[in-house]
């Protein structure tokens, strides 16, 4: 396959003093898979723009491992104009280049991290064939499984004093913040969130609750006095387990239980994997506030509002508060399906061992469930109670979850499998079965957010004692209708925080 890569992706791997652990493997996964690295004239025009004259003689030497288009593509009309009202500049302009070479059939793929280059690829109907890192790594470790040479652990625990500050994913913050070593072996006794890849870190997250009294004036403009959950550090390596929602749904966890105002975090955006942050924060509803001066530079703020509302049309952006004024589902999921979408739902007669790997449909927030229901009135913003099946005593409500959206009349298998891939719990085999089961009834999707697991479980028999169900003979089979009344009564039985409820 001929894969042509952005500018960003090619300065992001090339430049001399950029830590390449965030996206060496993107690069080994295209030398492993034999694709073809393709770069468009317009991008060694944008490098030979370079102002320091060293600079530029290494980026030559370096770019002669691409192969640069030796023809390119004229725009077709059509293209021209779809595209025309988005491009203001130059760079806009040499952006709609890149994207005309896979619209007409030049190139295979094109891997960016730009998000207006995605906005484009949606307007010309070709985002199947446009990948940020991530969204390329799941798709290349699910379509060879038997290439991904490392296992990866869960989230965990730890102290600062146990982790080795001279491995190489500490480089990034000992470059962006001078002392960030004092600062670090300071914080030895304290709690942080990190995940390995054998004994590498990969993903590293700590958390501060700061006080109304908190000085912000470093901060332009300056914060106003609120209980804030600041992320003081957070890094995640690209690498297709979708690690960062994982860690976003701890900051909010942690927001919720320690009752704060707000959330934020000052961020540098000069690394890709930085920039990938900001996108999804941005996505959970963090807006940018202003900047904050440091020794290391200016860094962007974002702020999140903590505040008890529901966004039904856009649930992402007052995640995980959801609201009980859109229609209410029960919704079954087979025991062997269950704890593999929702690892925090785990029952205590199944072994935590056997889910510690990541895998990126646990990890993510945003999840699919596939069904061939009835009932495929679905809204943004409806709640999911989840049943995890299993009869009269042993079947239990676990989760709740909020519709995103619903994707119905599916045209190819090809497009069931693209959108299903990495977000349920099905390899892309068995997601061709599901498929083909019954050709008179095609699955549909649903897009929906993981949201809480229950402190408690209540089975089928409770759910009929408190007339959630009405008997045995009605136990949930597809998407099932309960009123407000019933969702009250089963998060009570529950003992769910109902600080995140909506009425």
């Amino acid at each position: 396959m001929r894969i042509l890569l952005d500018t960003n992706i090619v300065i992001h791997r090339e430049a001399a003093t950029v830590v390449d652990e965030d996206i060496g493997i993107l690069f080994k996964w295209l030398d492993n898979l034999h694709h073809t690295k393709c770069i468009h004239p317009v991008t060694i025009e944008e490098i030979e723009k370079h102002g320091d004259p060293r600079v530029l003689k290494s980026f030559r030497v370096k770019l002669a491992s691409y192969n640069v288009l030796k023809t390119t593509a004229p725009m077709p009309d059509e293209v021209r104009r779809l595209l025309e009202p988005l491009d203001k500049n130059q760079n806009d302009l040499n952006d709609s280049l890149l994207i005309n070479e896979l619209y007409c059939g030049r190139v295979d793929s094109l891997i960016t991290e730009d998000r207006l280059l995605l906005k484009k690829a949606s307007i010309l109907g070709i985002s199947d064939r446009v990948f940020t890192i991530d969204t390329f790594l799941e798709k290349v470790t699910a379509e060879n499984p038997e290439l991904a040479d490392y296992k990866v652990l869960s989230v965990k625990k730890s102290l600062f004093g146990n982790l080795d500050l001279s491995d190489d994913f500490f480089a990034s913050f000992k470059e962006d913040y001078p002392g960030y070593e004092k600062w670090f072996n300071r914080k030895a006794d304290e709690t942080v969130y990190i995940c390995l890849a054998g004994s590498k870190p990969i993903a590293f997250l700590y958390l501060k609750v700061e006080g109304k009294t908190e000085d912000y004036s470093d901060i332009d403009p300056p914060l106003p006095p609120k209980k804030r959950l600041k992320i003081g550090s957070l890094k995640v390596t690209l690498n297709g387990f979708r690690l960062g929602e994982r860690f976003l749904k701890i900051v909010f966890d942690n927001a919720i239980r320690l009752k704060v105002d707000e959330v934020y975090v000052t961020i540098f955006d000069k690394r890709i994997e930085q920039q990938r942050l900001v996108s999804l924060l941005e996505e959970y509803g963090f807006y940018r506030h202003g900047l904050k001066k440091g020794s290391g530079g200016q860094e962007l703020v974002y702020v999140r509002s903590c505040a008890r509302s529901a966004n039904r049309s856009s649930p992402k952006l007052t995640y995980p508060f959801f609201s009980t004024a859109g229609q209410i589902f029960i919704v079954p999921i087979y025991p062997e399906y269950h704890t593999e979408l929702f690892p925090d739902s785990i029952l205590r007669t199944e072994s935590p061992m056997d889910f510690v790997e990541n895998e990126p449909y646990r990890n993510a927030i945003s999840k699919v469930y596939i069904s061939r229901s009835i009932e495929r009135d679905i809204h943004p913003g409806d709640v999911f109670i989840f049943y995890r099946t299993g009869g009269y005593y042993k079947s239990v409500v676990t989760t709740i979850g909020v519709a995103e959206g619903i994707i119905d009349n599916i045209p190819t298998e090809a497009d069931f499998i693209r959108l299903c891939r990495r977000r349920s719990v099905f390899t892309d085999e068995q997601l061709a079965n599901q498929w083909e089961f019954r050709k008179t009834s095609r699955p549909f999707i649903v897009d929906f957010l993981y949201v809480y697991s229950f402190p408690k479980r209540i089975n089928l028999q409770r759910l009929i004692e408190i007339s959630v169900i009405p008997s045995v003979n009605d136990a949930p089979r597809g998407f099932t209708r309960i009123d407000v009344n019933n969702l009250i009564h089963i998060l009570r039985e529950c003992q769910v925080d109902e600080s995140i409820v909506v009425n």
